[in-house]
């Protein structure tokens, strides 16, 4: 592997002998993590008509996060103890065995139980994949590893989706899960035998899996997916309560504890470029979650869009991400503070033009925000691993890697949940005309904008942390 020299590799360099082999078995981690959480989106209405549980659907994408967050948050300090290949090869066939599941499942409790499994494989996997971007493309050919893992998400956003149709349509939903089981049992086996040849560096000894801080994560991701799906305000703000609670507890140990901690030092500190970070990115996907989960129908309900077109222009999200970030990926690291601060704050401009865009349009102007929102985070997320790694003591470079998409998917979660909690409030569930609706759009955006101004305010920390 080529080691930092201060420049930016090129494409050629990347992807090479030696490394196009290391670079694909990267990628296909979150691919799988990621068309496998899209692709259930398109099936589910067949899964609900063969086998029941409507009431329980929800808990498909509650569970499946429970099982990424938490696995990914061990990711960091596994592969610490373990190096890369034994817990790579396992998350993928915990995949396996929780796609294995899926297609057996009788009932619906069945699934869910395959959809955690699901979950933290896939969790581990894209974990374990920053890790090893860090680990295997150091210096100059990590933009470039990056971007390529962008490249993947992209390609997932369009591709799982139609995975789903495609077996819906031309076979049954649990061909789908069987396909996705086989491309992940192939997976474990070659990184098995495929990084047996990459060197492992000296392992930190005695560092356990923390089981109570990891039960404590569970529980407050648990508790914030159902203070999203609950209507009663009682019930919500009483869930969302436990679910703070628990993560503030999390935040608490974790930051004390020793050879066994989660993440980075100074991750729950916004003062440190560490702590920066993560605030940033927690901030930043909590702010963006309003056209993720509402979009599409108040689109239909103000301006009668279909849903095709509302599909495609939250899509445009990851096709922007993925642009963006294949063209930055060649800039010199001396402009990595600029472009992520240009990045963020591209970022936070889409989540004020929408506070227009969605309730008054045109459309069209939501395709802008969509594509500045895109773009904004493909700039910033490109550069974020390789500026933070000069941020961070040597020690916790791995911690903060694994960090990263865990971080991405809790801020997910809480997203949903918070941009739940704004509609509910404004009336969402009575909006029956476009009026109503157009309401329940300025508050969601609206509510969402200082969020987004928070994360300005971490990024602007960020940027400026010294080593």
């Amino acid at each position: 592997m080529t080691a930092g020299t201060g420049r930016t590799a090129g494409w050629r360099e990347l992807l090479g002998a030696g490394n196009l082999s290391v670079v694909v078995l990267v990628c296909l981690g979150p691919w799988l993590h990621a068309a496998d959480a899209l692709m259930i989106t398109t099936m589910m209405p067949a899964i609900v008509a063969e086998i029941g549980g409507a009431r329980l659907v929800a808990w498909n994408f509650a569970l499946y996060e429970v099982g990424s967050i938490v696995a990914g948050a061990a990711g960091g300090l596994v592969a610490l103890r373990a190096g890369l290949r034994a817990p790579m090869a396992a998350s993928a066939l915990v995949f396996a065995l929780g796609c294995a599941a899926a297609v057996a499942a009788p009932s619906m409790p069945v699934l869910l139980a395959g959809r955690v499994a699901q979950g933290a494989g896939g969790g581990g996997l894209i974990a374990l994949s920053y890790v090893a971007v860090g680990r295997l493309f150091p210096g100059p050919l990590m933009p470039r590893a990056m971007a390529a893992l962008s490249l993947t998400w992209g390609a997932s956003a369009f591709i799982g989706p139609l995975a789903g149709g495609f077996f819906v349509t031309w076979a049954d939903w649990r061909a789908g899960f069987a396909f996705f089981a086989l491309q992940a049992a192939a997976l474990a086996l070659w990184i098995w035998f495929g990084l047996r040849s990459v060197p492992e560096p000296e392992r930190e000894p005695g560092a356990r899996l923390p089981w109570r801080r990891l039960g404590l994560l569970a529980v407050a991701i648990l508790a914030v997916a159902f203070a999203g799906i609950v209507t009663s305000a009682g019930w919500m703000a009483a869930s969302l309560a436990l679910g703070l609670g628990a993560l503030a507890l999390f935040a608490r140990f974790d930051g004390r504890a020793g050879a066994d901690r989660l993440w980075p030092r100074g991750a729950f500190d916004p003062r440190g470029g560490a702590g920066a970070a993560i605030l940033r990115v927690l901030a930043l996907n909590v702010a963006t979650m309003g056209v993720a989960t509402y979009g599409p129908i108040l689109l239909e309900r103000i301006h009668a869009t279909p849903p095709l077109v509302s599909g495609y222009l939250v899509a445009l999200v990851s096709i922007a991400w993925t642009a963006s970030a294949v063209l930055v990926a060649g800039a010199d690291e001396r402009h990595d503070p600029k472009i992520i601060a240009i990045g963020i704050a591209v970022v936070a401009a889409s989540v004020a033009l929408s506070i227009h865009a969605v309730p008054v349009g045109p459309v069209w102007l939501v395709g802008l925000a969509m594509l500045m929102e895109g773009a904004g985070y493909g700039m910033a997320w490109t550069f974020i691993l390789r500026r933070g790694g000069r941020l961070v003591p040597g020690e916790d470079g791995e911690r903060f890697a694994a960090a990263l998409p865990t971080v991405g998917r809790l801020g997910y979660a809480l997203g949903a949940s918070f941009v739940g909690i704004l509609a509910n409030r404004a009336g969402f569930a009575e909006a029956a005309g476009a009026a109503e609706a157009q309401h329940v759009a300025r508050v969601i955006f609206a509510g969402s904008l200082p969020v987004a101004l928070l994360a300005c305010l971490a990024m602007a920390r960020f940027v400026t942390a010294r080593p």
